[in-house]
């Protein structure tokens, strides 16, 4: 019945756009800060989290997704499906760029990086900045393929970039900033994150081959 169909495809679409833009605004709170007591505990309520720093930063992370399947469809489909993705990607790069900036220049009002630097990003921050100048000028020479993975390479160096500006800091608090989880007081026991770090070196590595095996097939 294509009424089941449209109600599928819509399932599909908003499964996939939540994810993106709750991620992105679990990101911005993390930079900017929570209301976390002396505990340990979330002071706060759920509607503390939509404040308009985290919500940008959703925006930013939905954009950049979007771009990201664009590309990613225009390197895996033929036809009018692909033309319609290349002209998709191109049209959306400039507007991705725009959202990313006006996310850094905020990041300078909403955080406190400029009076609590973790570590100086340094070449990380200025890699993600090139790579996403990148993204356009292969689109416009129809090289999906690098556009591809100069995009893969700025949601990863942005994701270092904030984890390099909090560190040693995983979740700061807003109210206090003795309050924060770091890396030591929030940390499992030595024994467990040995055991943890065994299994990763074990199961990510399958993860990753399985992955990329179903990239490949489908």
């Amino acid at each position: 019945n294509p009424r089941w169909r449209n109600f599928w495809d819509w399932s599909i679409f908003l499964g996939s756009l939540l994810p993106a833009l709750l991620l992105g605004v679990a990101f911005g709170n993390l930079a900017s800060g929570v209301p976390i007591d002396q505990n340990m505990q979330y002071a706060g309520t759920f509607f503390d989290l939509l404040n308009p720093y985290a919500l940008l930063a959703g925006l930013t992370l939905v954009m950049g997704c979007v771009l990201y399947g664009a590309i990613f469809l225009s390197l895996k489909t033929t036809g009018e499906l692909r033309e319609k993705a290349s002209a998709l990607a191109r049209k959306l790069w400039l507007p991705t760029l725009v959202v990313m900036l006006a996310l850094m220049t905020a990041t300078y009002y909403a955080t406190d990086i400029l009076s609590s630097w973790g570590v100086n990003p340094g070449a990380v921050r200025i890699t993600g900045l090139a790579a996403i100048l990148l993204v356009g000028y292969f689109l416009r020479k129809g090289r999906e393929g690098w556009a591809f993975i100069m995009m893969a390479v700025t949601i990863t160096t942005t994701l270092i970039t904030v984890f390099m500006i909090m560190f040693p800091r995983v979740m700061i608090s807003s109210l206090n900033a003795d309050w924060s989880l770091t890396i030591y007081n929030a940390s499992s026991s030595p024994y467990t994150l040995k055991v943890m770090s065994i299994v990763a070196l074990i199961f990510v590595p399958i993860v990753l081959a399985y992955q990329g095996w179903s990239y490949w097939v489908f």
